[in-house]
C-alpha cells in the first residue's frame, strides 16, 4: 500500500527488517523533505514486491557499470517533477538508489548512491565509487555517490 513520506514525524513503516532501520527512515524523509522544499512534491512509496517495473528498470540502467545490487529492495517510488523522471529503491541493507533521468535528450541523466548512517559500502560497489559524506539533521551522516547514465531508458 503506497504511502506518503512524512518528515516531520519520521516512521519506519516498511523498512522494519532492515537493520540500519532507524537510519533508513531518516534517509527517506531527507529525500522527501528535499522534495517537498524544492518541487512541493510529497515523496510518497510503495512495497518494492509491488512494482517489480521499478526495479527492473533500475537494474537496467546499473548494467551499464556491470553492476548488481545484492540487497532485498523494499520500497519504491517513480514520479515526474519538472520535466525530470525521478526513481528511488530504498534496500534493506540501508542504500538508497535515485535515479534522475531529464525527459529532454538535453538534461542531466544520473544514478545516485546514499549510503544510510553506520552502514558498511556494499561491496559492488566498495571498488568502482567513492562516497562524500553531507550531514543531515533527519539521517545522521549520508555517505553518497553518483554516476552520469550514457544510455537511453
Amino acid at each position: 500500500m503506497p504511502q506518503q513520506v512524512d518528515f516531520n514525524n519520521v516512521s519506519t513503516e516498511g523498512l522494519e527488517s532492515s537493520p540500519n532501520v532507524q537510519a533508513l527512515a531518516g534517509l527517506r524523509a531527507n529525500e522527501a523533505r528535499y522534495f517537498k522544499n524544492k518541487y512541493n512534491h510529497d515523496l510518497v512509496v510503495a512495497p518494492a514486491s509491488d512494482n517489480p517495473a521499478i526495479i527492473e528498470y533500475v537494474n537496467a540502467i546499473l548494467k551499464e557499470r556491470d553492476i548488481t545490487i545484492a540487497a532485498k529492495p523494499l520500497e519504491v517510488s517513480q514520479f515526474e517533477v519538472d520535466g525530470v523522471k525521478w526513481t528511488y529503491v530504498f534496500y534493506e541493507d540501508g542504500l538508497s538508489i535515485n535515479v534522475l533521468y531529464t525527459l529532454d535528450e538535453s538534461g542531466k541523466r544520473a544514478v545516485g548512491f546514499k549510503l544510510s548512517d553506520g552502514m558498511d559500502i556494499p561491496k559492488e560497489l566498495a571498488e568502482k565509487f567513492k562516497f562524500v559524506r553531507q550531514k543531515s539533521k533527519l539521517a545522521g551522516t549520508i555517505r553518497g555517490s553518483y554516476f552520469m547514465i550514457k544510455g537511453t531508458y
